[in-house]
């Protein structure tokens, strides 16, 4: 079974850094694409970024991009968000998801099978 463990949310102070990490075991993260989400209080999930089965990744909020950068560890099996120049607007739960073997990255719910039980990120001072 594929299971997905968020780590590494905290509250932090605008301009601050956070490094996310995501532990999967049950598959290879060569097979398998992993996907960041966040929902923030009263609105819908997003998916913001991914990095697919060959390394390749994807972004697909333009707030993020330039901030935040995806990279993976296929010894450990660990996928690391390091989330850098944190916003209030930052503030979420943020989620990891698995695909099907060897799918292709997405930033749509409806394309990830299984989930983590989400990580607390708070930017306040």
């Amino acid at each position: 079974q594929l299971q997905l463990v968020e780590s590494g949310g905290d509250l932090v102070q605008p301009g601050g850094s956070l490094r996310l990490s995501c532990a999967v075991s049950g598959a290879d993260l060569v097979a398998t694409s992993v996907g960041w989400f966040r929902q923030a209080p009263g609105r819908d999930r997003e998916g913001f970024y991914c990095v697919d089965y060959g390394g390749g990744t994807a972004s697909y909020v333009n707030s993020v991009r330039g901030r935040f950068t995806i990279s993976r560890d296929v010894i450990e099996n660990i996928v690391h968000l390091q989330m850098n120049s944190l916003r209030p607007e930052d503030t979420a739960v943020y989620y990891c998801a698995a695909g099907a073997p060897f799918s292709y990255c997405s930033g749509s719910e409806s394309d990830y099978h299984y989930w983590g039980q989400g990580t607390q990120v708070t930017v306040s001072s």
